[in-house]
């Protein structure tokens, strides 16, 4: 007797694919490789052998280039006179596949794959999510996450995930012309001072386990003081001028940010940091290092502005108030109050440029010794909060070596 069942597939591909069967048999694992462009209609096929009454199913598992299982056929065989069945006495002798010129049982979708089953493929080689604060409100807080998937073979791809933690896999389907990374939004989260949340991170259904990077977000509830986010090479310290943790502060900012927003530069006073004995110790950082090098847990936000304007802002700098420190992407030099040289990713900024600005809302609003960023444009008002930024940069480069705090020459 013969088992078939007909599966859609965007050629070219290498359909691999096995038969599993009712009473826990397989059939060795086999490779169809459909030629030419569009959809195809294949016809998987496997002979049956009974030797008695048999009854039971089969159906058919791909591995790739996505993981299906195809829904159970199944048969029945009686020799009997009386028709008893004796159950499963019977073997699975051949298995072919063919390209069939019209499908009878069309292809099924990914099903919520059982324990005993093999993992998919990796399919992804780099997993990536951000965060998009959508609540004016910092809590109870609804954001959506962006996933960013790089390294997926060529053709339409099916990609499961799922919130580390929780037990749902959700599948994503990737079109073919996808690209070096695919881009979307996974889904949309919710969180109140109830929910006890302070991290997000993904897990990808393949074998290697893949996990994307963490982020977290205060605003509904903190970690406890000696929970542990990462871990420090060496010291970075706090200057007069801001230094070493301000870079790493901005260079944490402009990360939170940059994915959603397009974010170019992030610009950090000292203020926004514990003076004047914060800094971060060589070794494992604690929440409770991480508040008491920034506290405050404002919001991070993205404005627009000229090369003129930029420059008038630096500008504002003095002994007294400090310098705002940029993010790696930007250097200045001051001589007294004039910006004397200004580069962004090494290439110099033209007044009329309008470069994309990352900073905590209490800056830009004139609340740490500089003006207010008047005759910005709003950007965006979806970053978490800074302290919260600071914990996922640290969790998703440890170990974190010290900036060299030379961004900005003072002459």
């Amino acid at each position: 007797m013969t088992l078939s069942i007909t599966v859609k597939v965007k050629a070219p591909v290498a359909l691999k694919y096995a038969w599993t069967f009712s009473d826990g048999d397989k059939s060795r694992a086999k490779v169809y490789k459909v030629g030419g462009k569009g959809f195809k209609t294949v016809r998987l096929s496997t002979s049956i052998k009974a030797t008695g009454d048999a009854r039971g199913w089969g159906a058919v598992r791909l591995a790739g280039p996505v993981k299906k299982t195809s829904k159970k056929i199944p048969f029945s065989v009686t020799c009997t006179a009386d028709g008893q069945g004796t159950g499963d006495v019977w073997d699975s002798v051949a298995t072919s596949a063919q390209e069939a010129e019209k499908p009878n049982d069309p292809a099924t979708p990914p099903p919520t794959r059982r324990d005993d089953e093999e993992p998919a493929p990796n399919l992804v080689r780099k997993a990536g999510i951000a965060f998009e604060r959508t609540t004016a409100v910092k809590c109870p807080v609804t954001f959506k996450i962006h996933g960013y998937f790089e390294g997926l073979p060529p053709g339409a791809q099916t990609v499961r995930y799922r919130l580390v933690g929780t037990q749902e896999w959700k599948a994503v389907n990737v079109p073919a012309d996808h690209g070096a990374v695919f881009t979307t939004v996974l889904e949309t989260v919710e969180w109140d001072w109830e929910s006890g949340k302070t991290s997000i991170r993904i897990e990808i259904d393949q074998p290697d386990g893949l996990k994307s990077n963490i982020i977290y977000y205060f605003k509904c509830g903190p970690l406890s003081a000696d929970t542990t986010v990462g871990v420090v090479a060496e010291d970075i310290s706090r200057t007069s001028m801001g230094g070493p943790l301000a870079e790493l502060v901005a260079d944490a900012q402009l990360e939170a940010v940059q994915a959603v927003s397009g974010a170019q530069v992030a610009l950090v006073s000292r203020h926004a940091i514990r003076a004047p004995q914060a800094g971060l110790k060589a070794g494992p950082v604690t929440a409770e290092d991480l508040w008491a090098v920034q506290p405050a847990g404002f919001a991070v936000d993205v404005h627009a502005m000229t090369g003129a304007q930029l420059k008038k802002l630096l500008g504002y700098a003095s002994p007294t108030v400090g310098v705002l420190t940029p993010s790696a992407s930007l250097r200045y030099t001051l001589t007294g109050t004039a910006v004397t040289e200004l580069t962004l990713n090494g290439a110099p900024v033209s007044d009329t440029q309008v470069i994309k600005i990352a900073a905590n809302y209490n800056l830009m609003g004139g609340q740490e010794g500089f003006p207010a960023w008047q005759g910005s444009t709003n950007v965006y008002h979806g970053g978490p909060d800074d302290t919260g930024a600071l914990a996922s940069y640290i969790a998703n480069h440890s170990p974190v070596h010290a900036p060299k705090g030379d961004r900005v020459t003072l002459r």
